[in-house]
Protein backbone atom coordinates (compact mmCIF):
# COMPACT_ATOMS: atom_id res chain seq x y z
CA UNK A 1 0.00 0.00 0.00
CA UNK A 2 0.89 3.48 -0.60
CA UNK A 3 2.38 5.26 1.81
CA UNK A 4 1.10 8.92 3.48
CA UNK A 5 3.57 11.87 4.70
CA UNK A 6 3.32 15.05 6.62
CA UNK A 7 5.64 17.64 5.05
CA UNK A 8 4.02 20.76 6.65
CA UNK A 9 1.44 22.34 9.14
CA UNK A 10 0.49 25.82 9.87
CA UNK A 11 -2.21 27.22 11.54
CA UNK A 12 -3.56 30.84 12.42
CA UNK A 13 -3.19 32.17 16.03
CA UNK A 14 -5.78 30.67 17.89
CA UNK A 15 -8.11 34.01 18.75
CA UNK A 16 -10.30 34.42 22.14
CA UNK A 17 -13.79 34.64 21.89
CA UNK A 18 -14.25 38.48 20.92
CA UNK A 19 -10.83 38.65 20.34
CA UNK A 20 -8.05 39.26 17.59
CA UNK A 21 -9.86 37.24 14.97
CA UNK A 22 -13.36 37.67 15.81
CA UNK A 23 -13.97 39.96 12.82
CA UNK A 24 -12.17 38.43 10.61
CA UNK A 25 -14.46 36.07 7.99
CA UNK A 26 -14.27 32.51 8.07
CA UNK A 27 -13.39 32.18 4.03
CA UNK A 28 -10.63 34.62 4.98
CA UNK A 29 -9.30 32.81 8.09
CA UNK A 30 -8.92 30.00 6.20
CA UNK A 31 -7.68 31.33 2.93
CA UNK A 32 -5.09 32.91 5.44
CA UNK A 33 -3.20 29.28 6.53
CA UNK A 34 -3.70 27.44 2.73
CA UNK A 35 -2.19 30.58 1.22
CA UNK A 36 0.58 30.26 3.10
CA UNK A 37 1.18 26.71 3.28
CA UNK A 38 1.03 27.01 -0.76
CA UNK A 39 3.89 29.67 -0.93
CA UNK A 40 5.97 27.91 1.92
CA UNK A 41 5.86 24.61 -0.08
CA UNK A 42 6.66 25.63 -3.88
CA UNK A 43 4.55 23.71 -5.12
CA UNK A 44 2.18 24.87 -7.98
CA UNK A 45 -1.83 25.78 -6.85
CA UNK A 46 -3.02 24.04 -10.03
CA UNK A 47 -1.18 20.74 -8.80
CA UNK A 48 -3.14 19.95 -5.42
CA UNK A 49 -5.52 17.50 -6.01
CA UNK A 50 -7.97 18.38 -3.37
CA UNK A 51 -8.54 20.68 -0.03
CA UNK A 52 -10.53 18.80 3.21
CA UNK A 53 -11.30 21.24 5.76
CA UNK A 54 -12.89 20.23 9.01
CA UNK A 55 -15.52 22.37 10.23
CA UNK A 56 -19.06 22.01 11.84
CA UNK A 57 -22.26 24.59 12.53
CA UNK A 58 -21.56 25.30 9.27
CA UNK A 59 -23.96 28.29 8.97
CA UNK A 60 -24.06 31.84 8.04
CA UNK A 61 -20.37 32.65 6.87
CA UNK A 62 -19.16 28.50 7.24
CA UNK A 63 -21.46 27.73 5.01
CA UNK A 64 -21.81 26.89 1.10
CA UNK A 65 -18.32 24.27 1.49
CA UNK A 66 -16.13 26.78 3.66
CA UNK A 67 -13.08 24.27 2.23
CA UNK A 68 -13.37 25.68 -1.35
CA UNK A 69 -14.33 28.46 -0.19
CA UNK A 70 -12.05 29.21 1.66
CA UNK A 71 -9.46 28.31 -1.24
CA UNK A 72 -11.07 30.77 -3.57
CA UNK A 73 -10.79 33.77 -1.17
CA UNK A 74 -6.86 32.75 -1.11
CA UNK A 75 -6.38 33.70 -4.28
CA UNK A 76 -5.60 30.09 -5.64
CA UNK A 77 -6.55 27.75 -8.67
CA UNK A 78 -10.14 27.24 -9.23
CA UNK A 79 -9.58 23.99 -10.60
CA UNK A 80 -9.26 22.61 -7.34
CA UNK A 81 -12.06 20.80 -5.29
CA UNK A 82 -12.47 21.38 -1.92
CA UNK A 83 -15.13 19.30 0.61
CA UNK A 84 -15.99 20.42 4.13
CA UNK A 85 -16.41 17.39 7.08
CA UNK A 86 -18.50 17.21 10.14
CA UNK A 87 -17.30 14.88 12.62
CA UNK A 88 -18.33 17.16 15.48
CA UNK A 89 -14.97 17.48 17.22
CA UNK A 90 -13.14 15.44 15.62
CA UNK A 91 -13.94 17.18 12.17
CA UNK A 92 -10.24 18.15 11.35
CA UNK A 93 -8.78 15.09 12.30
CA UNK A 94 -10.71 13.43 9.98
CA UNK A 95 -10.09 15.46 7.02
CA UNK A 96 -6.20 14.78 7.84
CA UNK A 97 -7.36 10.95 7.91
CA UNK A 98 -9.43 11.10 4.59
CA UNK A 99 -6.69 12.81 2.91
CA UNK A 100 -4.18 10.41 3.76
CA UNK A 101 -6.79 7.63 2.96
CA UNK A 102 -7.12 8.88 -0.80
CA UNK A 103 -3.30 9.00 -1.16
CA UNK A 104 -2.86 5.78 0.91
CA UNK A 105 -5.55 4.56 -2.23
CA UNK A 106 -3.73 6.36 -5.32
CA UNK A 107 -6.20 8.42 -6.18
CA UNK A 108 -4.34 11.62 -4.67
CA UNK A 109 -0.48 12.76 -4.71
CA UNK A 110 -1.05 16.24 -2.64
CA UNK A 111 -3.98 17.17 -0.28
CA UNK A 112 -4.40 19.95 2.38
CA UNK A 113 -5.89 18.82 5.19
CA UNK A 114 -7.20 21.24 8.45
CA UNK A 115 -10.22 23.12 8.78
CA UNK A 116 -11.05 26.80 10.13
CA UNK A 117 -13.53 27.34 13.26
CA UNK A 118 -15.31 30.98 13.88
CA UNK A 119 -17.15 30.69 17.56
CA UNK A 120 -16.73 34.26 18.30
CA UNK A 121 -19.90 34.81 15.54
CA UNK A 122 -21.16 31.08 14.82
CA UNK A 123 -21.56 30.42 18.69
CA UNK A 124 -21.05 26.11 19.80
CA UNK A 125 -24.06 24.14 18.71
CA UNK A 126 -25.29 27.27 16.48
CA UNK A 127 -26.41 24.36 13.69
CA UNK A 128 -28.47 22.34 16.31
CA UNK A 129 -30.45 24.93 16.68
CA UNK A 130 -30.85 26.70 13.47
CA UNK A 131 -34.01 24.77 12.35
CA UNK A 132 -36.46 26.17 15.45
CA UNK A 133 -37.97 28.75 12.96
CA UNK A 134 -38.95 26.17 10.88
CA UNK A 135 -40.69 23.67 13.87
CA UNK A 136 -37.34 21.75 14.95
CA UNK A 137 -36.32 22.49 18.70
CA UNK A 138 -33.15 20.53 18.12
CA UNK A 139 -31.80 17.42 15.65
CA UNK A 140 -32.86 14.36 17.88
CA UNK A 141 -36.23 14.88 19.88
CA UNK A 142 -38.58 14.25 16.65
CA UNK A 143 -37.33 11.08 16.14
CA UNK A 144 -39.34 8.34 17.57
CA UNK A 145 -35.79 6.00 17.10
CA UNK A 146 -33.96 8.29 19.29
CA UNK A 147 -36.47 8.93 21.89
CA UNK A 148 -36.99 5.21 22.34
CA UNK A 149 -33.29 4.28 22.67
CA UNK A 150 -31.69 7.27 24.42
CA UNK A 151 -35.42 8.94 25.97
CA UNK A 152 -34.99 12.95 26.59
CA UNK A 153 -31.62 13.32 27.95
CA UNK A 154 -29.89 16.42 27.00
CA UNK A 155 -26.89 15.89 24.16
CA UNK A 156 -24.58 17.80 26.09
CA UNK A 157 -20.92 17.63 26.60
CA UNK A 158 -21.18 19.62 29.86
CA UNK A 159 -22.84 16.94 30.88
CA UNK A 160 -21.34 14.10 29.46
CA UNK A 161 -18.13 16.03 31.59
CA UNK A 162 -19.75 15.89 35.13
CA UNK A 163 -21.30 12.18 34.31
CA UNK A 164 -17.08 11.47 33.71
CA UNK A 165 -15.78 13.17 36.86
CA UNK A 166 -18.57 11.84 39.00
CA UNK A 167 -18.01 7.85 37.81
CA UNK A 168 -14.63 8.35 37.97
CA UNK A 169 -14.15 10.14 41.21
CA UNK A 170 -12.25 13.06 39.73
CA UNK A 171 -12.77 16.57 42.13
CA UNK A 172 -12.94 19.96 41.08
CA UNK A 173 -10.07 20.54 42.55
CA UNK A 174 -7.88 17.37 40.63
CA UNK A 175 -9.79 19.32 37.46
CA UNK A 176 -8.21 22.46 37.88
CA UNK A 177 -5.18 21.77 38.90
CA UNK A 178 -4.90 19.89 36.10
CA UNK A 179 -6.58 23.07 34.07
CA UNK A 180 -3.77 24.78 34.94
CA UNK A 181 -0.82 22.73 34.26
CA UNK A 182 -2.32 22.96 30.75
CA UNK A 183 -2.20 26.94 30.24
CA UNK A 184 1.21 26.93 32.18
CA UNK A 185 2.52 24.46 29.65
CA UNK A 186 1.17 26.07 26.80
CA UNK A 187 2.64 30.16 28.18
CA UNK A 188 5.87 27.84 28.47
CA UNK A 189 5.86 26.87 24.86
CA UNK A 190 5.25 30.35 23.69
CA UNK A 191 7.71 31.61 25.70
CA UNK A 192 10.35 28.90 24.24
CA UNK A 193 9.12 29.76 20.77
CA UNK A 194 7.50 26.08 20.23
CA UNK A 195 5.12 27.66 17.62
CA UNK A 196 6.90 29.90 15.95
CA UNK A 197 7.28 27.92 13.14
CA UNK A 198 3.09 27.01 12.78
CA UNK A 199 1.57 30.28 13.89
CA UNK A 200 1.34 32.51 10.60
CA UNK A 201 0.30 35.92 12.28
CA UNK A 202 -2.93 37.12 11.51
CA UNK A 203 -4.82 40.53 11.89
CA UNK A 204 -2.22 42.05 14.19
CA UNK A 205 -2.55 38.69 16.97
CA UNK A 206 1.55 36.94 16.41
CA UNK A 207 0.24 34.25 18.87
CA UNK A 208 -2.65 32.54 20.06
CA UNK A 209 -4.78 34.52 23.00
CA UNK A 210 -6.46 31.58 24.72
CA UNK A 211 -4.06 30.30 27.25
CA UNK A 212 -4.69 32.05 30.20
CA UNK A 213 -2.65 33.65 33.45
CA UNK A 214 -4.20 32.20 36.18
CA UNK A 215 -4.21 30.34 39.78
CA UNK A 216 -5.60 27.65 41.09
CA UNK A 217 -7.18 30.24 43.91
CA UNK A 218 -8.91 32.85 40.77
CA UNK A 219 -9.93 29.34 39.22
CA UNK A 220 -11.58 28.42 42.80
CA UNK A 221 -14.11 31.25 42.61
CA UNK A 222 -15.74 30.04 39.47
CA UNK A 223 -19.25 29.09 39.57
CA UNK A 224 -19.87 25.65 38.26
CA UNK A 225 -21.99 25.48 35.23
CA UNK A 226 -24.41 23.10 36.65
CA UNK A 227 -25.78 23.72 40.79
CA UNK A 228 -24.40 21.34 42.63
CA UNK A 229 -21.71 20.47 39.63
CA UNK A 230 -17.91 20.92 39.55
CA UNK A 231 -17.48 21.72 36.20
CA UNK A 232 -16.57 25.44 36.18
CA UNK A 233 -15.29 27.35 32.97
CA UNK A 234 -12.15 27.32 34.30
CA UNK A 235 -11.94 23.53 33.25
CA UNK A 236 -13.63 23.82 29.82
CA UNK A 237 -12.26 23.62 26.29
CA UNK A 238 -12.42 27.39 25.52
CA UNK A 239 -14.43 29.33 22.46
CA UNK A 240 -11.92 30.24 20.05
CA UNK A 241 -11.27 31.75 16.36
CA UNK A 242 -9.06 29.71 14.48
CA UNK A 243 -7.90 27.81 11.54
CA UNK A 244 -4.85 25.40 10.49
CA UNK A 245 -4.09 23.49 7.32
CA UNK A 246 -1.77 20.36 6.64
CA UNK A 247 -0.02 19.45 3.85
CA UNK A 248 0.15 15.51 2.93
CA UNK A 249 2.06 14.14 0.32
CA UNK A 250 2.57 11.08 -1.98
CA UNK A 251 5.91 8.97 -2.06
CA UNK A 252 5.32 10.24 -5.48
CA UNK A 253 5.03 13.60 -4.95
CA UNK A 254 7.95 14.09 -2.59
CA UNK A 255 10.36 13.15 -5.35
CA UNK A 256 8.78 15.21 -7.70
CA UNK A 257 8.65 18.72 -5.78
CA UNK A 258 12.11 17.65 -4.01
CA UNK A 259 10.13 17.40 -0.73
CA UNK A 260 11.50 16.73 3.15
CA UNK A 261 8.61 14.95 5.06
CA UNK A 262 8.03 15.60 8.62
CA UNK A 263 6.59 12.57 9.22
CA UNK A 264 4.79 9.29 7.98
CA UNK A 265 1.23 8.54 9.21
CA UNK A 266 1.31 5.05 10.09
CA UNK A 267 -2.15 4.17 11.64
CA UNK A 268 -5.61 6.19 11.52
CA UNK A 269 -8.89 5.19 12.99
CA UNK A 270 -12.20 5.73 14.71
CA UNK A 271 -14.40 4.51 17.37
CA UNK A 272 -17.50 5.80 18.78
CA UNK A 273 -19.23 5.49 22.72
CA UNK A 274 -22.51 6.15 23.68
CA UNK A 275 -23.83 9.22 22.35
CA UNK A 276 -25.04 10.70 26.03
CA UNK A 277 -21.37 9.88 27.40
CA UNK A 278 -19.71 10.94 23.92
CA UNK A 279 -16.60 12.31 26.11
CA UNK A 280 -15.52 8.84 26.81
CA UNK A 281 -15.21 7.53 22.98
CA UNK A 282 -10.99 8.18 23.04
CA UNK A 283 -10.57 5.44 25.69
CA UNK A 284 -11.71 2.96 23.16
CA UNK A 285 -10.52 4.54 20.10
CA UNK A 286 -6.60 5.04 21.84
CA UNK A 287 -7.28 1.05 22.91
CA UNK A 288 -8.34 0.07 19.11
CA UNK A 289 -5.56 2.02 17.53
CA UNK A 290 -2.77 1.02 19.13
CA UNK A 291 -3.80 -2.49 18.65
CA UNK A 292 -4.65 -2.41 15.54
CA UNK A 293 -1.15 -0.26 14.66
CA UNK A 294 0.79 -3.30 16.64
CA UNK A 295 2.26 -0.42 19.61
CA UNK A 296 1.71 -0.22 23.11
CA UNK A 297 1.38 3.70 24.97
CA UNK A 298 4.90 3.52 26.04
CA UNK A 299 5.98 3.28 22.69
CA UNK A 300 4.95 6.94 22.09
Amino acid sequence: MAEAYIVDAVRSPTGKRRGGLAEVHGADLGAHVLRAIVERNGIPDVDYDDVMFGCLDAIGPLAGDIARTCWLAAGLSDQVPGTTIDRQCGSSQQAVSFAAQSIMAGVNDVVIAGGVQTMSKIPISAAMIAAQPLGFSDPFSGSQGWRARYGDVQVSQFNSAQMIADKWKLSREQMEAFALESHTRALRAIAEGRFDREIIPLNGISMDETPRRTSLAQMAELQPLAEGGTITAGVSSQTCDGSSAMLIVSEAALKRYNLTPRARIAHMSVRAEDPIWMLTAPIPATAYAMKRAGMKLQDI
